[in-house]
């Protein structure tokens, strides 16, 4: 019987659906396990391309859960909890905002100036990078650690403007990475910290958002049969994910991390745009 749902699931959906449903699959796992979760928010974009938004979400939360759960697994012993305190908190307030004004929110203007604030932030990084070249290394080294130590100092505060925004866009659009990423890439954590410390965050908030879905009616029976399709992807992506953060050094992690944090602000004013 299980079988024969299954069998009926996949041939109600053609081929070009499920290569981008497993392709959506794969790059939350890989992002998730390798760089904090930041690149997934491409997944939700990705599978908008062949289906309308709420069944987008109601598809992608079960595939974040189930990675999550696996990521934290993999990560537990680095997870930084002066840090998943303070996001949490204010994430969830977010989720609840989201939540209470789920039909209120313009869905596009909040893409859209995620999409900018990630632009800004990567194009900043870059940036620094670029004249910290024309400026002596003692001075730069100087001068990062003195940014640093700063953003570390303003940890409740830029928390209480980033995870409250990763919370709002979460809910309504699976795209919480990009804000949070903007919150905890500046501290400049080792590479295993910032996995760590992010997989607890998304395992929890992603929780607290299932019966938030349940009571907006998001799940049906199609959406759950196409998640649990698509749960044989997820081992495949974690360990890609987890290897690439292993040999990849700290630098470049960050180089990548904020890579995709352009990517990502592009890829949604393309969508926004379209």
């Amino acid at each position: 019987m299980i079988s024969e749902q299954f069998a009926t699931a996949i041939a109600a959906y053609g081929i070009d659906f499920w290569l981008v449903a497993i392709l959506s699959a794969l790059i939350v796992a890989v992002s998730k396990s390798g760089f904090g979760g930041g690149m997934g928010a491409l997944s939700a974009p990705l599978l908008l391309l062949v289906l309308p938004p709420q069944q987008a979400l109601a598809i992608l939360l079960p595939i974040f859960l189930v990675t999550d759960v696996f990521v934290v697994w993999q990560w537990r012993h680095f997870g930084v909890w002066r840090l998943i305190l303070p996001m949490v908190l204010f994430a969830s307030i977010g989720q609840l905002l989201g939540w209470w004004f789920m039909h209120l929110v313009n869905e596009t203007a909040l893409v859209v100036m995620i999409a900018l604030i990630a632009l800004a932030s990567g194009g900043q990084y870059y940036l620094t990078l670029f004249f910290s070249q024309r400026t002596s290394a003692a001075a730069q080294q100087h001068s990062d650690r003195r940014s640093i130590r700063r953003k570390r100092r303003q940890i409740g505060a830029r928390a209480s403007v980033w995870c409250s925004l990763s919370g709002v866009s979460s809910f309504v659009s699976l795209t919480g990475g990009i804000p949070v990423q903007i919150f905890i890439l500046p501290l400049r954590l080792p590479r295993q910290f910032v996995v760590g410390t992010l997989a607890w965050y998304f395992l929890i908030i992603n929780v607290s958002k299932v019966p938030f879905y349940d009571q907006l009616a998001l799940f049906s029976p199609s959406s759950i049969m196409i998640s649990l399709c698509l749960l044989p992807i997820l081992p495949f992506g974690i360990v890609l994910g987890k290897w690439l953060n292993r040999t990849m050094s700290d630098k470049v992690f960050y180089h990548l991390s904020y890579g995709f944090l352009i990517v990502l602000g592009l890829r949604l004013i393309y969508q926004v745009l379209l």
